[in-house]
Order: C-alpha cells, then structure tokens, then sequence
C-alpha cells in the first residue's frame, strides 16, 4: 500500500491529503467542500477509515490542483476523516480510482507522488 500527504489545492485554498492506495474512493471533509456542487444518495453509505466507521449520504464532484495540475473527482463528504501518524487533520482522502484516472502513482520512500502519467487528453476505445 502507497501513502503520501501533501497539500493539494481547492478553491484557492491548501488542503492537507492522503494519497492512499489502499482506499478506492476519495473522500473529503464537509467544511472543506462547502462550495462544491453535491448530490444526496438515495440510502446513507458507510465506510471503515482509520480504525472507524463512517456514515455518509452526500458526495460532491471535487476540482483540485495536484502537483499545478487540474484533476477533478466525486468525493463522499465526511465530518472527519482522521489525522495523519503526526497528528495532522486530514482533509482529503484521493483514492486509488482518481489517482489511476489521472496517472498519480505515490512514491512513500520518497514522499512525494509522480505525475509523470498525468494524461494530456483522454482517448476512449469502442
């Protein structure tokens, strides 16, 4: 499993995430997505992070700057998400889905990510 933190950007603002390849979706506190479009489920989902269960009913369609570049993604709003080893609240959780559509592979010896695959244009295959 890869993990890394690093700030990513969101509305202007930094935002402390976990690129963690053992989570598939992405997640992200509420407070932090107040300006972001979202959509209500149908039934409330929940997920285990961090040693708990978490309950969520929202997701919202999360536009960031990684690493300078554009990446957008549906994100499940949480009230929290945890705090990294040292401490530090984590705001969002980028999953392992969103980091494959947009070529983001976390390197943890080095504690950084490479956005060397960083698509430049999308090409669908009938």
């Amino acid at each position: 499993m890869g993990r890394v933190r690093k700030n990513i950007i969101i509305d202007g603002h930094p935002c402390w995430t976990l690129f963690d390849t053992g989570a598939r979706n992405t997640y992200i506190i509420a407070d932090i997505a107040n300006s972001l479009p979202k959509k209500k489920l149908t039934q409330p989902e929940r997920v285990g992070i961090g040693g708990r269960v978490h309950h969520y009913d929202q997701i919202c369609i999360m536009t960031a700057l990684v690493e300078g570049k554009p990446v957008w993604t549906d994100a499940c709003l949480l009230d929290e998400i945890g705090n990294d080893r040292e401490g530090k609240r984590i705001e969002v959780l980028f999953g392992a889905l969103a980091m494959q559509r947009w070529g983001i592979r976390p390197l943890p010896d080095e504690e950084k990510i490479d956005m060397s695959r960083y698509p430049k244009e999308f090409v669908e295959y009938l």
